[in-house]
């Protein structure tokens, strides 16, 4: 394997390892204030963790944007300077243009992503006050395996390994959430209804960043999130501050850690980085969650629940290397 390639997937692992015990951290929080409270300022924490790098790189894109100098040949040459000058003052203008933060494009499809990642956050949080951190992270999961189904909608190819890694993924979904009988939990329900708008959400996202800058994207679209969740958490919550001191760590975990780093990471890891690969990486996420719920929440499932896992995780693995089998 290449540095550069080992690197990525460093980085990526870190991602999903900050991202598994986010669930955690998210579980723990809600045992103090309202989810609408937490998604509100932990969403509100991770916008503001990003903006040093969105800055940072204005600055870097602008600085290597403009470049040049005068050079005086002879007093004969100031017509053909004066040409170069305006050149550049004209480059310049255009490199402020460009640089211009947050264009209309870009609030329109974080207002929108927006939108959506706040049902999906919602789902998910309000599902944690009634399941384990690990089978909200399985469960949630499985939209890898729906963004290709949903592919098909949009007249995307699907290979025959999407759709056995479906099947494996129903399997273990079964196994995950029914208890005792044909009894599935709300919690599990509500990440289940989750999974299929984190689908949404991810078709969404691919789609707006062919045209928009990442970085804003993301960041408009997780203070929208984080306006309706405080939206929400004004009519339907307490808001204290003594409850917001409570949970101030899993609310800064998942603020600066979850949203903030690791975000970055998965960019810069990306970067580098074959896309079946990365999924594979990410996916592990479940595994970090299912972990971190057992070792800091003592949450432990049934025999049947990991044998679900185990299914739901493979099936990931195979849907993602099908993909890279079918495009090298």
């Amino acid at each position: 394997m290449k540095a550069k390639e080992f690197k990525s997937s460093i980085m990526l692992l870190m991602a999903a390892l900050i991202w598994g015990f986010a669930f955690v951290a998210q579980r723990v929080g809600v045992r103090y204030i309202g989810s609408f409270t937490l998604n509100g300022v932990r969403f509100a924490l991770g916008a503001l963790s990003m903006l040093p790098l969105i800055i940072y790189l204005k600055r870097k894109r602008t600085a290597s944007g403009i470049g040049g100098s005068i050079s005086v040949y002879s007093a004969d040459a100031e017509e053909q300077i004066e040409i170069k000058d305006q050149g550049i003052m004209e480059n310049q203008n255009e490199l402020k243009r460009m640089d211009k933060p947050f264009k209309l494009p870009a609030v329109k499809a974080g207002i929108t992503a927006g939108l959506v990642l706040f049902i999906a956050a919602t789902l998910q949080q309000l599902g944690l006050e009634e399941t384990t951190a690990g089978k909200a992270a399985f469960i949630t999961g499985f939209y890898i395996i729906l963004v290709p189904i949903f592919g098909v909608f949009l007249k995307q190819k699907t290979g025959k390994s999407t759709w056995v890694a479906a099947v494996l993924a129903i399997a273990g979904l079964y196994l995950i959430s029914v208890n005792d009988g044909s009894k599935v939990s709300g919690g599990d329900l509500l990440e289940l209804a989750g999974s299929f708008f984190w689908t949404l959400h991810i078709l969404l996202i691919y789609r707006f960043t062919q045209r928009v800058d990442v970085l804003e994207l993301s960041f408009i679209q997780y203070m929208t999130c984080s306006a309706l969740s405080l939206g929400f958490a004004i009519f339907l919550e307490d808001i204290s501050i003594h409850g917001i001191a409570q949970a101030l760590v899993p609310i800064l975990y998942g603020g600066i850690a979850s949203v903030g780093i690791a975000y970055t990471l998965q960019a810069f890891g990306q970067k580098h980085a074959k896309p079946s690969h990365a999924s594979v990486i990410m996916s592990l996420e479940s595994l970090f969650a299912a972990l971190g719920g057992l070792l800091i929440l003592g949450e432990v499932m049934e025999i049947k629940g990991y044998i679900g896992c185990a299914l739901m995780l493979t099936g990931v693995i195979v849907s993602q290397t099908g993909t890279a089998i079918k495009n090298p």
